[in-house]
């Protein structure tokens, strides 16, 4: 059957000619959403011994908690930034909004660990709207290359900022109206995103959307699906269970179809072209390693700090400052030193500072002294602060605009996936290993968890080397020409693509 014809096709946004004030409202909302999205990958952690003692949940129920919010995010992330090309950004965007508020209302009222982790999967759902989309609109709005690099640059410092601020947000949040009201807080901003979208964003598609890929979503969805149920519930099952063995061997079974199928495919949910560009493929793995670092830093800490060390949610939230202070400040930093100078010296510092953070609480005990609690604090929200916008320009340069948006996209699912198998890993080896009661065994057991993490900022600091030299670059440029642009050269030194002609 032939691919159904989409509505006639609307130019990208032309919001250039209203004025730079237009542009920066629009740069703004989506900027708002991924906020709410970002926020939402860690202000749980500082809730969850709350929730494991209101609802009677398990460890592994505690990670199915934050890994039902970021794998669906994961899977489901390239399937909608095709959807929104083709049927509308601005569409898109607002059921996003809808579908994130009502999963935020839904999960406030969750009477169990197991409605919890559907309604956090429907949360997810709109999540995964909003994240690709916004930056389809955004590459669309801001058409000049240095202006877009700047725009880029901050939507990707919103991410290290909506996360710095998740668990000291959380915890006042948690002590003063309950671990539901975590969930409430993005009610009211949703409902005002999706006003101002009304208001300002313009409706835009793609001149020639990208056919959907139905095979490769769902062998997506069931190599992470089935690939993290088998690491989290392992343990509790035993490794060779029937049920264990029955998901490894489908995830294996899905990483060995997807990339041979989307070999097949003319529009693949995702072209492996792109992993001929080093820039691309060295964000990728950068963001897997980055936000594997993220969430099994948080998960750690929220049980060592209020299970072990007996800090209340707010104790525990003001413990994390000297991350969620680094963070803010260096986000924003990490932007402009992207668009001025390139990814290369914001991600070589964060390598250094996120391997150093780890490698102090590889010591960890107990009754460590607060010094190296917060100089490791310190130094894991310096480095996580510097990654998140070296990593989206990287992903989007040298890309031809129309291909921005899955780029992005496959960036953000990196993301995803990253804090999904942090979570899943370094929760199952550490849990695995703990001896006695929690309070006395938690901490020795930490310090595999910890190791790994000094192994994946050491990933980061040799990515940020080999992937953004001059020979990285000629290889972003070849894989542009090859998707059919020749662009300019942009100031952080990759091809930027031409604007989209109307049609």
């Amino acid at each position: 059957m032939p691919d159904p014809q989409p509505p006639a096709a609307i130019p990208a946004a032309r919001v250039p000619v209203a004025g730079r004030r237009r542009r920066l409202l629009v740069l703004a909302i989506c900027c708002l959403s991924l906020f709410i999205v970002g926020l939402d990958n860690t202000v749980v952690n500082i809730a969850l011994p709350v929730i494991q003692k209101d609802l009677g949940a398990p460890a592994s129920g505690l990670q199915w908690i934050i890994d039902a919010y970021t794998l669906v995010l994961a899977s489901l992330l390239m399937l909608f930034g095709s959807v929104a090309d083709r049927f509308g950004r601005r569409r898109v965007f607002q059921i996003g909004l809808t579908c994130f508020a009502l999963g935020s209302l839904l999960c406030s009222l969750a009477p169990s660990l197991e409605w919890l982790v559907v309604f956090r999967a429907l949360q997810a759902v709109g999540g995964s709207m909003l994240n690709p989309v916004a930056m389809s609109i955004i590459t669309n709005t801001f058409t000049d290359p240095k202006e877009r690099a700047r725009a880029i640059g901050v939507w990707g410092g919103v991410v290290g900022i909506s996360m710095a601020l998740g668990p000291l947000l959380g915890g006042f949040l948690v002590d003063g109206a309950g671990w539901p009201s975590i969930f409430l807080i993005n009610v009211p901003v949703a409902l005002l995103a999706i006003l101002l979208t009304i208001r300002y964003v313009p409706e835009s598609r793609a001149p020639r959307p990208r056919r959907l890929d139905p095979v490769g979503q769902l062998l997506m969805i069931v190599l992470l699906g089935c690939g993290t149920a088998a690491i989290i519930e392992g343990p509790g099952n035993g490794w060779t269970s029937p049920l264990i063995l029955a998901l490894a061997a489908a995830a294996v079974a899905a990483l060995i179809a997807f990339p041979l199928w989307e070999r097949r495919v003319a529009e693949p949910l995702v072209d492996p072209r792109f992993f001929a560009s080093a820039p691309f493929t060295g964000a990728t793995v950068t963001a897997v390693c980055a936000f594997a670092a993220l969430g099994g830093f948080l998960f750690l800490n929220t049980l060592y700090l209020q299970d072990v060390r007996h800090y209340g949610p707010v104790e525990a939230g003001l413990w994390t400052l000297p991350m969620a202070g680094l963070m803010l400040v260096c986000a924003p930093l990490s932007g402009r030193i992207v668009g001025s100078r390139g990814p290369r010296l914001p991600l070589v510092v964060a390598g250094l500072g996120l391997a150093a953070s780890d490698l102090l609480l590889t010591r960890l005990t107990a009754d460590s002294p607060a010094a190296l609690l917060l100089v490791a604090y310190a130094l894991f929200g310096f480095g996580f602060g510097m990654v998140n916008a070296p990593i989206t320009n990287a992903a989007v340069s040298g890309m031809p605009r129309s291909q921005a948006g899955v780029a992005a996209a496959v960036a953000s699912t990196s993301r995803q996936v990253g804090q999904s198998l942090g979570v899943a890993v370094i929760g199952t080896v550490v849990t695995s290993a703990v001896v006695g009661p929690l309070a006395t065994g938690f901490a020795p057991a930490s310090h595999a968890g910890w190791w790994i993490l000094v192994g994946l900022g050491a990933a980061i600091l040799a990515l940020g080397v080999l992937t953004t030299g001059t020979w990285a670059t000629d290889t972003a440029a070849r894989v542009a020409a090859r998707l059919g642009a020749e662009p300019p050269v942009a100031r952080s030194g990759v091809r930027e693509a031409p604007p989209e002609r109307l049609p």
